[in-house]
């Protein structure tokens, strides 16, 4: 269902069963899947690929051009997989050619109000943006990320899967998976995050191991090479250790701690 004071800019793909609220705005290289709502005064332009059953709450902008000054209205995209929430005011942006001229989010995603995805992010599965948290361009984030509310990402940053991002928190160098962060304008790492693993269906033995792995980076005063030698070995006998192992290897900023 479309209602009547919605526009719809030709050339717009829009699935049968999508529904789009009063006076939001489609733009005509929108392509919109199966079940995706689409609120009252949304707008969501570009070229932009929706997915299927996703939700975009009031006031939400979708796939407007990235706010950076070295973009001069090149062709680049936004894709958002299924199942994602968007709540009121988000805005989510898409790439540039400095990248992979592709914003990327994927599936069963919860971003709060007042949250920002930037140009070029990629968005794995099942984070969670609390209100008004924001990353910043190029940021990459795992899967079963939580940035609590009104965190800031810097850019190129990437944080790894199951890290949790406490309030206010301003993140400048990567986050290893599996750990929370913590301090405001300067945080670090303060513990495994050992609550969320447990809801996610980790067993006692897997937790037990990715502590050991997390003291390795953390209490033994190591340095990284040879920290990622004795994860390796820790790897063969647990193979969620070697998420951290990879992770530890392609960090370019260097991580928290």
């Amino acid at each position: 269902m479309i209602h009547a004071t919605a526009i719809i800019e030709e050339g717009a793909e829009i699935h049968p069963s999508v529904q789009i609220g009063p006076y939001s705005v489609i733009g005509p290289y929108v392509k919109i899947d199966a079940g995706t709502i689409v609120g009252p005064h949304v707008v969501i332009t570009g070229h932009t690929e929706i997915g299927k059953e996703n939700h975009f709450y009031q006031f939400s902008s979708i796939g407007d051009s990235p706010q950076d000054k070295k973009y001069h209205k090149e062709v680049t995209y936004l894709k958002i997989g299924d199942r994602n929430v968007i709540r009121e005011c988000v805005t989510i942006h898409r790439g540039t050619i400095q990248d992979h001229s592709l914003t990327q989010i994927g599936h069963d995603n919860l971003l709060m109000a007042n949250s920002h995805i930037a140009h070029d992010c990629v968005v794995g599965d099942f984070n969670i943006l609390a209100n008004s948290a924001a990353i910043a361009g190029h940021v990459h984030l795992g899967d079963h990320v939580i940035l609590s509310g009104m965190c800031g990402v810097h850019q190129f940053c990437k944080l790894g899967s199951h890290a949790f991002i406490s309030t206010a928190s301003s993140v400048v160098k990567d986050v290893p998976p599996y750990v929370m962060v913590t301090g405001g304008a300067n945080p670090t790492v303060c513990g495994l995050n050992v609550e969320g693993l447990r809801r996610r269906g980790f067993s006692a033995e897997e937790i037990q191991w990715l502590r050991r792995a997390y003291k390795v980076i953390y209490r033994q005063g190591l340095r990284m090479e040879e920290a990622v030698e004795a994860l390796r070995e820790m790897a063969e006998s647990c193979l969620a250790v070697q998420l951290l192992v990879d992770f530890l290897l392609q960090s370019e900023r260097g991580i928290i701690r």
